[in-house]
């Protein structure tokens, strides 16, 4: 038996950095079309009563994610552990939880009921470039050329997905207002909001462990959710809660999407550099993209197509930004693994 255990630890081993960076970049990908396929599921089994709606996802999922979470990082839940941080780490600690683990996914799964995966997927690429102001802006981060020019392209893409589609939609319908829809700008608010967070974890957070800084991000982020479900929609909202065809389905996504990609991603950071992670994460919106198609037979529309195509370019002129600076800059090698989050998108939760 330990023989065995050696051989698959030994086989874990060997498994290059760039593979599991692979890995949880289409499970990241993949997540926005496995929640919307769930919510069809259970809208299909349970008519009128579907226990799998976005905000039961959320919810329960964040709880799932949470005990595995605790299991996995048990050791650092002790009160000397701690009392080595200021009362100054917890509140950014909390401040970005609220807006990465309750207020972001929640605009992201509300996003995703009234508009196509595909749309959320793309529109949620203007998060690198705002990131990237506010680490100018904010951080005075300094920034090379490639980098500033790709993340204008991209957010450029973003915009143009938009007034195509709107384009042809007034086409059909003769007129010449151009209108954005409630899960377009949702989808915006989501990227944003993680655009906040990610500058606030790039500034604040860099002593705080990642399994900690988990646990915090989903337990905090579960309660901020419930208590605000509860005042907008009622109790009622909740009514199936307790629903065991939830829980199953969320143990499952959870530990799938949530800690798996989590722990595949936080795998290969550590076995590869700054420049292969963003490398990965590039690849993040055509593994949605993809993933949207084969789940859920989404096909793209030439909005996307041609707004995609401007994001990728962006993509690729930001990508070789990051090349140039880890080449002449030591210190992106030791980012936190939180900071190098930047443009990976939605993680599940």
């Amino acid at each position: 038996m330990n023989q065995i255990t050696t051989n698959i630890s030994n086989l874990f081993l060997k498994i290059p950095g760039q593979a599991y960076l692979l890995l949880s970049v289409i499970i990241f990908g993949a997540s926005n079309s496995i929640t919307k396929q769930l919510t069809e599921i259970g809208a299909t089994k349970f008519p009128g009563e579907n226990p799998i709606s976005f905000c039961n996802v959320l919810f329960v999922g964040n709880i799932c994610a949470l005990l595995i979470l605790i299991i996995i990082y048990r050791k650092q839940l002790n009160l000397p552990f701690f009392q080595k941080f200021s009362s100054q780490d917890w509140a950014n600690m909390l401040t970005v939880a609220f807006l990465a683990g309750a207020l972001s996914p929640a605009a992201t799964f509300e996003a995703l009921s009234h508009t196509m995966v595909n749309n959320v997927i793309l529109i949620g690429r203007i998060e690198p470039p705002l990131t990237l102001a506010l680490a100018i802006l904010l951080l005075g981060e300094r920034v090379n050329s490639w980098k500033i020019t790709g993340a204008v392209i991209s957010f450029l893409g973003v915009i143009l997905i938009i007034v195509l589609q709107n384009f042809g939609d007034n086409s059909a319908n003769s007129t010449n207002m151009i209108a954005i829809g409630s899960g377009e700008i949702l989808a915006a608010i989501g990227a944003v909001t993680t655009a906040i967070s990610n500058t606030i974890s790039k500034a604040r957070l860099h002593r705080i462990p990642v399994g900690l800084f988990n646990i915090v991000r989903n337990g905090f982020g579960s309660i901020i959710f419930f208590v605000a479900a509860l005042y907008f929609y009622g109790s009622n909202h909740f009514m199936e809660l307790w629903s065991p065809f939830l829980w199953q389905w969320m143990l499952v996504y959870s530990a799938v999407i949530v800690v798996i990609g989590q722990i595949f991603w936080l795998k290969g950071l550590s076995k590869t550099s700054s420049s292969n992670a963003s490398i990965a994460s590039a690849f993040n919106p055509i593994a949605g993209v993809l993933a949207a198609y084969l789940i859920l037979g989404e096909k793209p529309t030439v909005a996307h197509y041609i707004g995609g195509c401007v994001i990728l370019v962006g993509i690729i002129l930001s990508q070789v930004g990051n090349n140039r600076e880890s080449a002449s800059n030591e210190f992106l090698e030791k980012v936190h693994p939180q900071q190098r989050e930047i443009g990976i998108g939605f993680k599940g939760f």
